[in-house]
C-alpha cells in the first residue's frame, strides 16, 4: 500500500481506478483524477500548497510533484505522462502533454495542452510553453512543433501504455 498522509488535516483524495505502488508517498492537499497511476518511489507532496492532478495521468518512478508554500499550487491536467525522476514544481501543466525524464518544470510555469517537455529540460520560472511545440535544454527553448505523429506516436501513446501496466498491477 501506498504511504498516504494526512497533513494538517488535509487527505490526500483519490478517484476511481487508480493504481499507487507501495512505496509511492502521497501527503496534504492532493486530489488524483480517475485512473491514474503514481509509480514506484514517486512522491506527491501537497504539505505546503494545494496540488490537482486530473484524469488518466501516470507519475512514472521517483518523479517529485511539490509546489511553492503560499504561492505556487501545482496544477496537471488529463492525460499527462511525468516520466521517470521529473520534478514538476509549482506550475500549471495542460491536457495532453508529456513531460520527459529528468525534466524540471519550475514555479509559475505554464505547459499548454499538446506539447513535449524534453527529457533533461528545464522549464524556468515563470515560462509559458505555447501549445503543440516541444521545449529542450536547460534553460528550455522551443526546438519543433508537435506533429502529429509526436501528438499519436508519443504523447498518446505513453499515456496509454501506462493505463496497460497499471491494468497489471491490479489483477
Amino acid at each position: 500500500m501506498a504511504i498516504i498522509l494526512k497533513v494538517k488535516d488535509l487527505q490526500p483524495q483519490f478517484g476511481s481506478h487508480c493504481f499507487l505502488a507501495d512505496n509511492a508517498v502521497i501527503t496534504g492537499d492532493v486530489v488524483i483524477g480517475d485512473h491514474c497511476s503514481v509509480w514506484f518511489s514517486a512522491v506527491i507532496r501537497g504539505d505546503v500548497h494545494s496540488i490537482r492532478i486530473g484524469n488518466y495521468v501516470n507519475i512514472q518512478d521517483g518523479a517529485i510533484i511539490h509546489a511553492t508554500y503560499q504561492k505556487s499550487p501545482t496544477n496537471i491536467g488529463n492525460n499527462v505522462s511525468i516520466a521517470h525522476g521529473a520534478i514538476v514544481h509549482g506550475c500549471t501543466v495542460h491536457d495532453n502533454v508529456l513531460i520527459g525524464m529528468n525534466a524540471v518544470i519550475l514555479d509559475d510555469a505554464v505547459i499548454e495542452s499538446n506539447s513535449i517537455i524534453a527529457a533533461g529540460a528545464v522549464v524556468t520560472k515563470g515560462t509559458v510553453v505555447p501549445s503543440g511545440t516541444v521545449y529542450a535544454g536547460s534553460p528550455a527553448k522551443k526546438i519543433k512543433d508537435v506533429s502529429p505523429e509526436l501528438l499519436k506516436g508519443e504523447i498518446e501513446r505513453i499515456a496509454n501504455s501506462y493505463e496497460m501496466y497499471a491494468s497489471w498491477y491490479k489483477s
